[in-house]
């Protein structure tokens, strides 16, 4: 039986979301039923499709106590809203369900690990959240909170760690059945760490260990964990807090982070190697991923950032939206993200212009839209002399664009949204050292209505940033300060 809680919750979202026009949501990432989204939760297949759950607050488009929204997809690009899957109606939940994730048990049921909320004064007159890890199960609609919840407490934390920084679990199934979590945790230190359970059948838990310390490095408490074995190696996501910013590689405030290394699936040891963020745009939080039938590892974000979230459009019903699903691999030591391959079956309307010489400001017929697929390669006309700078502009028009930039001298590549349509003071640049060889830079730019996502030199990069122009300003410029040749080719996405 539903509570009544989830009862309203569901319709609400089903009555209000009528009146979303469909131009008014993305076309191809998405977007809350209705009201506020933030992290991706639950993300797994099921039966046959892609479900994704999320942070809901249908009520308000603001954060509010945190719901699990549903929609579900075939293609990871085209989405159906589902009715909320939780909502906080226990005594270990009443203040959230907080994120997690999902996994198919072996009897075909959905489960969902999640954290419950709940506040409590201390005995200092501090209201402080309890951060405990609770199950729900399912059929792909409608879930059943597990009667034993939680299933790990204050009880189940090493000496030391926080029960009020304890969240996000990510579940997995190792070959041999048994079940892994690992979840964001608070050690004394104050920074972050990423503990490990273990469970013979996905309901009952027991710590195992401490999986990797922050130690003061990156951040403070580390979020939203997923660790998952890749091209040979252990990958863990997690994005960290209160952030300092580290060169052009970190930012200040709540950023990610992608740690590469070796993992020992026999001891469940991980040994960091390498690491580096994941998106080095404006917006960007809290990723989880899924592996596809044919073993594609799909990653997606919340599209959003913590500080920036006073950006939007007015009286608009839904705030928060989702990624483009990226494919991960490992190469090198680096974590690669491109675009999902079926978005490339949504292109249509191809536009192709090669070796087009640019000294100045110019613009190339059928180059325009806000729904689009862009491929630019750029590179000096002169291998001997190359140029000083050059940009391209879009979602533009005489009031408003949006800007990439780049300088080989420094090898630096910016966005900057600062003329989108903005009234807020808020982070509008962002700047990203790239790899480029005698100034040849290659870059692929996806727009929707609402975002821009750019992968550089075929995934080697990101930069991701929500935009909230109007949908007229469809326009796109390049520029150069000094002489580049460029290809491009550019199509609609339908």
């Amino acid at each position: 039986m539903s509570s009544q809680t989830l009862r309203d919750a569901r319709t609400y979202e089903e009555t209000e979301s009528r009146k979303i026009q469909e131009g008014q949501r993305p076309a191809f990432h998405l977007s809350p039923y209705i009201g506020w989204m933030n992290d991706p939760n639950g993300f797994s297949y099921y039966n046959g499709k892609y479900h994704m759950f999320y942070q809901y607050y249908p009520y308000d488009c603001v954060w509010g106590p945190m719901h699990w929204g549903h929609a579900v997809s075939e293609d990871l690009l085209h989405w159906e809203h589902y009715p909320a899957a939780l909502a906080p109606d226990a005594p270990y939940d009443r203040d959230g369900c907080f994120s997690g994730s999902a996994i198919e048990l072996p009897d075909g049921r959905h489960l969902l690990m999640y954290t419950g909320v709940m506040k409590r004064t201390q005995p200092d007159g501090e209201v402080l959240d309890i951060q405990t890890q609770c199950l729900a199960v399912g059929d792909g609609t409608d879930y059943q909170k597990y009667g034993q919840n939680p299933v790990l407490d204050a009880s189940d934390l090493p000496e030391g760690a926080s029960e009020f920084d304890f969240r996000d679990p990510k579940i997995w199934r190792k070959s041999d059945g048994t079940y892994r979590c690992v979840v964001g945790s608070r050690p004394e230190d104050g920074s972050g760490q990423i503990l490990l359970y273990s469970s013979e059948d996905g309901f009952h838990w027991k710590f195992q260990k401490v999986l990797i310390a922050n130690g003061d490095r990156y951040g403070k408490m580390w979020e939203c964990p997923d660790f998952f074995e890749l091209d040979g190696k252990g990958v863990l996501l997690t994005s960290p807090q209160d952030m300092l910013p580290e060169g052009l590689e970190y930012h200040n405030g709540n950023g990610t982070l992608c740690v590469i290394g070796e993992y020992d699936a026999e001891t469940d040891s991980f040994t960091e190697q390498k690491h580096q963020a994941i998106d080095y745009g404006i917006d960007f939080y809290a990723p989880q991923t899924v592996v596809m039938p044919d073993g594609r590892r799909v990653m997606i974000g919340w599209m959003q950032n913590w500080d920036t979230c006073s950006m939007r459009m007015p009286n608009q019903p839904w705030f928060g939206q989702m990624s483009l699903p990226r494919e991960l691999s490992v190469k090198n030591g680096r974590l690669f993200q491109k675009p999902l391959r079926e978005l490339e079956e949504m292109r249509t309307g191809k536009v192709e212009y090669k070796n087009v010489p640019v000294s100045d400001l110019i613009q190339l017929n059928g180059v325009e839209g806000r729904r689009i697929d862009m491929e630019l390669t750029i590179a000096p006309a002169d291998a001997e002399r190359s140029y000083r700078k050059f940009a391209v502009r879009f979602a533009q028009n005489e009031q408003y664009h949006t800007a990439l930039s780049f300088r080989p001298e420094e090898s630096v590549l910016k966005i900057d949204r600062k003329f989108s349509g903005s009234r807020r003071a808020i982070i509008h640049q962002r700047r990203s050292f790239v790899n480029t060889r005698d100034g040849i830079l290659k870059l692929r730019i996806i727009l929707d209505r609402f975002s821009a996502e750019v992968f550089v030199n075929d995934g080697e990069q990101v930069l991701t940033a929500t935009l909230f122009t109007p949908q007229e300003a469809k326009g796109i410029s390049f520029f150069a300060d000094g002489d580049v040749v460029m290809n491009v080719t550019k199509y609609d996405l339908m």
